[in-house]
């Protein structure tokens, strides 16, 4: 009888930590915004649609990328309190491409790589100190990298 308890508590246990992950990333996805394809609605879902133009946020991107499926990006916020970063490429199918939260007092910097579907600005959204700033930069696609 005591293995038989043994085991059951044990699977109950195993399951709630295999859950837990998956439940709390369920909590803050934002399904929504990653599906919208139109520029303007992601923006207004992610409630940046009225950000303020920044020159505190550094987007360093090759102006010309021979191939869209890989172009480095990297990006850097030397707003205070910057809170999550999220990239967006207009003529993207869905032109939100990520988003990053931030902890307190985490540096707003991040490098990565994104597809891009066509020539098109790269727009960055920071929000810092419950404000969302924008800045842009244009990128020109010599070949599509979404299929």
């Amino acid at each position: 009888m005591h293995r038989r308890q043994f085991i059951k508590a044990l699977s109950s246990t195993l399951a709630a930590v295999w859950l837990a992950p998956k439940m709390a990333l369920a909590a803050i996805w934002n399904k929504p915004v990653f599906e919208t394809t139109q520029m303007t609605q992601a923006l207004k879902d992610l409630g940046a649609d009225l950000a303020i133009k920044s020159d505190k946020i550094q987007i360093k991107a090759p102006d010309r990328a021979e191939n869209g499926a890989i172009v480095q990006l990297e990006i850097d916020s030397s707003l205070a309190n910057t809170e999550s970063i999220a990239i967006l490429v207009e003529k993207n199918p869905t032109p939100l491409i990520a988003t990053y939260n931030l902890v307190e007092g985490v540096a707003g910097y991040v490098v990565t790589r994104i597809n891009m579907a066509d020539t098109s600005d790269i727009t960055v959204i920071v929000k810092a100190g419950g404000v969302f700033y924008k800045n842009t930069k244009n990128v020109v696609v010599l070949e599509s990298g979404c299929g």
